[in-house]
């Protein structure tokens, strides 16, 4: 079966399991760090949104209630880190493809 543009189904389907292989590959390299309250609190979490590190200030540490928050707006921030930075690779991989923009 041919698709527009003349390359076949088969083709296609390797094609698009090779740019599947590159993203997670790329993904599993994507390390971030985001930190709060002036750098207090740091979270770093990798590209699954695996949180990898907790750094915690001496400072921080009896005040429980900004503890927690600090801790949450750091893990919220990482996960937005990482997010963007899926979405850029994802763009630049599929943006030699020709798709819609917007369709991933």
């Amino acid at each position: 079966m041919k698709l527009p543009g003349g390359m076949n189904m088969q083709a296609a389907m390797k094609q698009a399991q090779a740019m599947q292989q590159k993203m997670q590959e790329e993904i599993a390299k994507i390390r971030v760090e985001a930190t709060t309250g002036g750098g207090m609190v740091a979270i770093g979490m990798d590209g699954q949104k695996n949180v990898v590190s907790v750094k915690i200030d001496k400072e921080v540490a009896g005040d429980v209630e900004m503890l927690q928050d600090l801790v949450m707006a750091a893990c919220n921030e990482a996960v937005r880190m990482v997010d963007q930075q899926v979405q850029s690779k994802m763009g630049g991989m599929l943006g030699g493809m020709g798709l819609p923009p917007g369709l991933f």
